[in-house]
């Protein structure tokens, strides 16, 4: 990268900051690591390229994640078996996902998560989840969130997405999790992804030390007050800010994949 975009980067911790406390606060609101808000943000604001901001996302989403998760589990809403057998499920498919991507066409990918995304949104929109609802671990349910992490790991390592765009609504839709509970899980199932791949970033030299740590920071501000926010609205409210959320994340991929439609197929 240039001197002259080095050091825009370096004169915009501010941006960094601001980055992190809508990171953080989305992250404790819908139990997402924050890598849908970050990675484009720093893109248009701060200069990166888009490589250097997923590695530096990465590294924001570890203490996100734990403070989230911690934030969940004070009031019982994590469930440290179900975080750990979605883990292991995303970590052995976003190998499965970084092997299919130089064999599948990222094109036809953005379409087809398009179409999920429309899918979860609309039966979202018409589901009241059940607060009080206890998980009873089954041999069905253990293999179905097997399915979803491999599910989960396999778009992340495609599309660069965080898991609990995919995790929280399975959750809840599937298996019948609360939504606070689905979205405390899914914020502590999100740590052993962000942690491998920082260390892997690292190696890489794909991080900015600098902006990650002070988008982190910065995010640990406010992803308690949107953990407080979640469950002190009503359920459905709660339900409709995610579809909400969705909505954004199908505006924003329609976007590129109407951007992309020229270029060729593996583009």
């Amino acid at each position: 990268m240039s001197a002259d975009l080095e050091a825009q980067r370096g004169a915009a911790w501010w941006v960094y900051a601001l980055i992190g406390l809508g990171a953080g606060y989305l992250s404790g609101l819908f139990g997402v690591g924050g890598g849908t808000v970050i990675v484009p943000a720093l893109v248009a604001f701060a200069v990166f390229d888009r490589k250097l901001a997923s590695g530096t996302s990465l590294l924001a989403i570890v203490p996100t994640s734990l403070v989230g998760a911690i934030t969940y589990g004070i009031d019982g809403n994590v469930h440290v078996l179900t975080a750990a057998i979605l883990a292991v499920g995303t970590v052995i498919g976003a190998q499965i996902g970084t092997w299919l991507l130089s064999r599948l066409s990222n094109q036809t990918l953005r379409w087809a998560f398009i179409a999920f995304l429309v899918v979860v949104a609309v039966q979202l929109a018409f589901t009241v989840p059940v607060r009080d609802a206890e998980v009873e671990m089954t041999v069905g349910l253990v293999l179905g969130l097997i399915a979803v992490g491999l599910a989960t790991g396999v778009l992340s390592g495609l599309l660069g997405v965080g898991g609990g765009v995919i995790v929280v609504p399975a959750m809840i839709l599937l298996f019948g999790y609360s939504d606070l509970l689905a979205r405390g899980t899914s914020l502590l199932m999100m740590l052993p992804t962000a942690v491998s791949g920082t260390i892997g970033n690292l190696r890489r030299r794909n991080v900015d030390l600098r902006a990650g740590a002070i988008i982190g920071v910065s995010a640990c501000v406010t992803v308690a007050l949107g953990t407080l926010t979640a469950g002190a609205i009503a359920p459905q409210v709660a339900n409709l800010l995610f579809v909400a959320f969705l909505v954004f994340l199908i505006l924003k991929t329609l976007q590129e994949a109407l951007k992309n439609r020229r270029r060729p197929a593996g583009a």
